[in-house]
């Protein structure tokens, strides 16, 4: 049973990171290649891509969609969606879609003569299931190396270990001040009957 209870224990603290990896933003240091619009009709993969953007009609799931292409420092290609996030969830509030394309499209620069950017993102990019991040907000930078500090995430984090620890403080107080007394009073009571059953078969 205690193999089982940390098993539990485990997966669900695993799924809590994933969701966490997946939703709280990233940022990329590259530098941007193209931009184009692709009509998208989102399958099995739907839950990987937003709602259809604000104004438009949220129940008709094909749909144009624009994308970003870069390459980083290392010579990787990474390829961004651009969609709004609308009032939906992540609750990034993005409304900015074509303006974002607009300065992605302004953004563009050749190995020759790189701009950086430092791309803000949430989601992963899967080739097998076709899905991409969703970029947020793009910012020129001085170079492949600045580094940038997650300040968000680690408010939120620190934020969301505090309300854990809240929360984990508050329980082990109730348990020891009202389900452990209870227990035992029940568990004197069960040796009490016993030891009057066994009294009075003597």
């Amino acid at each position: 049973m205690k193999y089982v209870k940390w098993t539990l224990i485990t997966l669900f603290w695993l799924l809590v990171a994933t969701f966490l990896h997946y939703t709280l933003p990233q940022h990329d240091i590259a530098r941007v290649t193209d931009t184009y619009e692709k009509v998208v009709d989102p399958g099995e993969n739907s839950l990987f891509w937003a709602q259809a953007d604000v104004g438009n009609d949220a129940t008709v799931s094909r749909r144009d969609v624009f994308f970003i292409q870069t390459r980083q420092a290392n010579g990787d290609v990474m390829v961004y969606r651009n969609e709004d996030t609308g009032w939906g969830w992540p609750p990034y509030f993005k409304f900015d879609t074509s303006n974002l394309q607009a300065e992605a499209s302004d953004a563009k620069s050749t190995a020759e003569a790189p701009r950086w950017y430092a791309i803000k993102h949430y989601g992963w990019r899967n080739e097998f299931i076709s899905i991409f991040p969703n970029a947020i907000s793009l910012r020129e930078v001085e170079g492949p190396d600045v580094r940038i500090i997650p300040w968000l995430n680690i408010i939120i984090l620190v934020a969301l270990f505090a309300f854990v620890w809240a929360i984990y403080v508050r329980w082990v107080r109730f348990w020891r001040g009202r389900v452990d007394p209870a227990l035992e009073r029940a568990e004197d009571k069960l040796h009490e009957g016993s030891d009057r059953v066994k009294g009075m078969f003597r």
